[in-house]
């Protein structure tokens, strides 16, 4: 049985991917958690996980899927983003790495530049090459667009943005279409399984062919 690792499992992929990977017996599954998560299984192990001071010995797993996200709104400064969306990241990955992972998916962002103008699209951009510099033998990048599902927090923007790409969903070219979050965690599992190595950098519309 292989043992995922999925950091960042409250939020709105993660939860799906949690879900997804719960259904397949060959999963034993270990979420890095800061609140208990509303869900109970046999093959799910729940650790209380403090990022600011992280237990190596909890970061060991054979897949690492990362859905560690947040927003600069919910974050509250452009710094405490790039500590979550970037410091956090790369912490875990290279534990992880050095603990003997050889895959990792990581959930970045459509748009992700690290010569981006834009202080979020520069940030994903950045610890996308951070992350490809590790050395995975397998490492996935997934670029979602507006993700579409139900939140347990309420993003009002957010909210307003699904709505817009939903009634104009017909004149918006594939790549930016919204997309549904447990598209994005099916696509995440189907590629660890896939057995490619390398790396590899998802767009949206590739994801929503999964």
């Amino acid at each position: 049985m292989k043992k995922a690792l999925v950091i960042g499992a409250s939020g709105l992929i993660g939860q799906q991917l949690i879900e997804l990977l719960l259904q397949d017996e060959n999963y034993s599954v270990i979420a890095l958690i800061r609140t208990a998560l509303p869900i109970q299984h046999q093959r799910l192990l729940q650790v209380p996980f403090n990022f600011d001071n992280p237990n190596n010995e909890a970061i060991k797993a054979d897949e690492i899927f990362c859905c560690l996200g947040t927003t600069i709104k919910v974050a509250g400064s452009q710094q405490a983003f790039y500590k979550v969306d970037f410091e956090y990241v790369l912490d875990i990955a290279k534990r992880a790495y050095l603990n003997g992972a050889k895959k990792f998916a990581l959930v970045s962002s459509l748009g992700a530049n690290k010569n981006s103008t834009v202080f979020y699209s520069k940030t994903k951009g950045a610890i996308e090459e951070a992350v490809t510099k590790i050395g995975y033998e397998s490492l996935f990048i997934f670029r979602p667009s507006i993700l579409l599902g139900k939140r347990t927090a309420f993003r009002v923007g957010e909210r307003i943005a699904q709505s817009i790409f939903k009634f104009f969903s017909i004149l918006i070219p594939k790549k930016y279409q919204a997309i549904q979050a447990r598209q994005v965690a099916k696509a995440m599992i189907v590629c660890m399984n896939a057995g490619d190595k390398g790396v590899h950098i998802l767009e949206s519309h590739k994801i929503a062919d999964f």
